[in-house]
């Protein structure tokens, strides 16, 4: 797997900044297939941090109700990231 496919997105949410700030934790979107050491290895050579650990979890799809019927949204995959006290890792650069 590449590393350029692993990660899709950083989550922005309330509760991600709240991580980001007391416990130096970030949240990822990543691809589903990925393994921890996958999603380890792409924020390491991305972000150029030390990780010390990484959590995820897959959240089931939602279902739907629409005009023409049930529609059930995709599965997603979600990455707590933890990384060493004294780097960080700048989301937004110049905001």
């Amino acid at each position: 797997m590449n590393l350029e496919n692993i990660i899709i997105k950083p989550i922005v949410s309330e509760k991600a900044s709240k991580l980001s700030e007391k416990q130096n934790v970030y949240c990822f979107k990543v691809n589903l297939k990925a393994s921890k050491n996958h999603v380890r290895q792409a924020i390491e050579s991305f972000y150029n941090v030390k990780v010390l650990s990484c959590k995820t979890s897959v959240l089931p799809g939602k279902v739907k109700r629409t005009a023409k019927g049930t529609k059930k949204s995709s599965s997603w995959k979600k990455a707590f990231v933890e990384i060493s006290k004294d780097q960080t890792i700048k989301l937004f650069d110049g905001i």
